[in-house]
């Protein structure tokens, strides 16, 4: 039996795939390479250039390579770029997960990991986050997934689709051989890291007049090995007949912009320059998760919780692939 990995040649994704690649399970990719990279899959699962919306593809596969679960973790991720080309959101997030989930359906596949957002909950109402503050997305982006936690506890109790949602918080970090390459790039840590290797004159930190003791926006940090490891463990857990489930992935510590900042410099031992600038409509002061549950459900615990450990991860991953995945001309 195969696990399908959707959007297996991205950030996260490929680094699941490796894992479950590790320790000898069947996996397949599907990926439609509209940001991922076929490289960060390489030979080590059968691999799929295609839509996932794509019913005759899903069922190729699944009949193929004998799937019985899923990891769904294609969507576009683009939090601005929801906001003005939403059309193009809920297509791909929404309407090509619908046409998934239903073809899965159809083929008997009914164990399902789904790759959520802290972005469901929107401007926090307390801090830490567990997963019964309400969820009022300031963005289509939040919209999208939100939508699809709803369609998932529908298709739970109408056909047996059981599922982990696991709702993430900042994702970052790297592994010796898979880490962040976005077109455009919008995350932090990699922005502080390309000013660090010359290819930004500076980052800017968006407001530094926030309720907090620097000034400066704090987010909760996640190695992407953590955000892996939990998804083997939503697997089985799933596989072991546990329910359905709403689960927060963080630290449950935050760390502000200055401090990461001030960190990627002691880690590159570079310059860093930093400007201030106005603050982005919609940022809160605070997101940080409180993942009591992923411990007491999945039993996870992470453990690169550390800001430094993370931040040189991501150095040693873009030092040695200074054009990410994309060869040098």
């Amino acid at each position: 039996m195969a696990i399908l990995v959707t959007g297996g040649a991205g950030y996260i994704g490929s680094v699941a795939v490796s894992d479950l690649v590790a320790r000898g399970e069947e996996v397949v990719v599907i990926d439609n390479l509209v940001y991922g990279h076929q490289e960060a899959v390489g030979p080590v699962a059968p691999f799929y250039e295609g839509e996932i919306g794509d019913s005759d593809l899903v069922t190729k596969i699944c009949k193929a390579h004998s799937v019985d679960a899923c990891m769904h973790f294609s969507a576009y991720a683009y939090v601005g770029e929801s906001v003005t080309e939403p059309r193009k959101y809920f297509e791909n997030n929404v309407v090509q997960t619908l046409r998934l989930l239903d073809t899965l359906i159809d083929n008997g596949v009914r164990n399902f990991v789904f790759s959520s957002t802290c972005a469901t909950y929107g401007e926090p109402q307390y801090v830490p986050i567990d997963e019964n503050h309400p969820q009022s997305p300031t963005n289509p982006y939040g919209e999208t997934k939100l939508m699809v936690e709803r369609i998932l506890k529908s298709y739970d109790v109408a056909y047996g689709l059981r599922y982990v949602a696991l709702r993430y918080f900042n994702a970052s970090g790297a592994t010796e051989t898979l880490g962040e390459h976005h077109t455009p790039e919008t995350h932090l840590i990699p922005l502080v890291l390309a000013a660090a290797m010359g290819k930004l004159p500076r980052i800017s930190i968006f407001g530094d007049d926030y309720p907090t003791p620097d000034g400066t926006a704090i987010r909760d940090y996640i190695h992407i090995s953590d955000l892996s490891s939990a998804h083997l463990l939503a697997l089985d857990h799933l596989r072991s007949g546990g329910a359905s489930e709403f689960i927060n992935l963080g630290n449950g510590s935050g760390y502000s912009v200055k401090e990461v900042v001030d960190c990627a410099r002691k880690v590159t031992g570079r310059e860093i320059k930093a400007e201030t600038a106005p603050r982005r409509a919609g940022d809160p002061a605070r997101l940080i998760a409180n993942a009591a549950k992923a411990r007491e459900v999945l039993g996870w615990t992470p453990e690169h919780p550390d800001l430094e450990s993370i931040i040189e991860s991501s150095w040693k991953w873009h030092q040695a692939n200074p054009n990410g995945y994309t060869p040098a001309a």
